[in-house]
């Protein structure tokens, strides 16, 4: 018999919000917590590629619809820069505006867009042609070096909010955060050198057709961000490998040390980095146990009231039977001590992350990095 009591499982849930239309998300929410930990118990290995797919995607996804909202409206904070053409290097295409200037590919390819009465698009890359058409009296539209600054802030922006959900939900990372950053910043700045040049040619298809000037915005957002999220995946797990695989190798490359009689300092500094490495493990690898233990005791309690709930409705049945009644009281007390166990587990899973994050982390080793 387990020493707690109906009160002690109704204090591991949360009260649900007052809200009913909230309440009913939040139940499904918890069940499905339950769900899913039963489940990487049993596949422990694709459950993990499928939460990271998925919340890769999820974040990936929501940063861009905000990278969208922003180049909606940061444009016009850059006005003046409109007149500016940012093309670089000009390489002539084989198309013509309407003036029959030649179009241009570019990494870079922000030429200034004018439409005159008749709305027929004109692009100008040199300072030559921005006169020639101020002249003429064309309007000047969304585009130029103002459009180029407010896209890569835009993307900066994004990447900014990326950045820590991807590291801290998605990969569950404990390196370096500085040590990362810094190579993630250099993985944005290629691949954003990448995906301009494949833009620089359909930048100027999109402008010389008189695309609207949201959808060419939504298009460059959904291309380029979509390439880029394909590269970053596998960036990603590069800057933040599995603490569990780096431990591994870390330990590897200090026993050989060991074993080949390396000289001492060679096999500190291995220890030191194995060290580290397996502290980041211990560390990442308890907080996931004691999130799955929390999880698995909200989807235990609450399918212990739901089958309460149920027998309590059956037992108003004047066709309810003593045998029913007898059987749906020793399911009560197996869900009651399944939950009870799960409470045991919940704590003990607590108190082992607790003692992790009381260790000291090992100092950082830079030539280990």
């Amino acid at each position: 018999m387990s020493d707690y009591t109906v009160q002690d499982l109704e204090q591991q849930l949360k009260p649900l919000s007052s809200n009913a239309f909230l309440a009913f998300f939040q139940k499904i929410w918890r069940w499905w917590l339950g769900v899913w930990y039963n489940f990487a118990e049993k596949h422990p290995k694709l459950s993990k590629l499928l939460y990271m797919v998925f919340f890769f995607i999820v974040f990936s996804e929501g940063v861009t619809i905000i990278q969208f909202i922003i180049m909606t409206f940061l444009p016009y904070a850059f006005e003046s820069l409109w007149t500016q053409s940012f093309v670089w290097p000009a390489v002539a295409l084989p198309w013509k505006d309407a003036a029959g200037n030649a179009l241009n590919y570019a990494i870079f390819n922000e030429p200034v867009k004018f439409l005159d009465a008749a709305e027929k698009v004109y692009l100008a890359s040199t300072a030559e042609q921005v006169a020639a058409y101020q002249a003429a009296g064309y309007s000047v539209q969304i585009a130029g070096l103002g459009n180029f600054i407010a896209f890569e802030i835009a993307v900066f922006l994004a990447q900014c909010i990326n950045f820590p959900l991807q590291r801290n939900i998605t990969y569950r990372s404990h390196g370096n955060p500085w040590y990362q950053a810094m190579w993630y910043f250099i993985g944005w700045v290629l691949v954003s050198i990448f995906t301009n040049a494949v833009w620089g040619i359909i930048n100027p298809l999109l402008m010389w057709w008189n695309w609207n000037e949201v959808v060419i915005g939504l298009i460059k957002t959904v291309l380029t961000g979509g390439v880029s999220m394909l590269i970053f995946f596998f960036i990603f797990m590069v800057i933040f490998p599995d603490n569990n695989k780096v431990a591994a190798k870390k330990k590897a490359r200090y026993e050989k040390l060991v074993a080949a009689g390396a000289p001492a300092e060679k096999i500190e500094a291995a220890k030191a980095a194995y060290e580290k490495a397996q502290y980041a493990a211990d560390l990442s690898n308890a907080e996931k146990d004691a999130h799955a233990a929390a999880s698995q005791v909200n989807s235990k309690v609450m399918k212990y009231f739901a089958h309460v709930k149920k027998s309590e409705k059956l037992a108003a049945d004047p066709k309810d039977t003593e045998e029913a009644k007898a059987e749906r009281d020793q399911k009560s007390q197996e869900l009651f001590d399944a939950a009870a166990q799960a409470i045991d587990v919940k704590l003990e899973k607590e108190q082992a992350y607790e003692e992790v994050k009381a260790q000291k982390d090992p100092a950082p080793v830079p030539a280990e990095e």
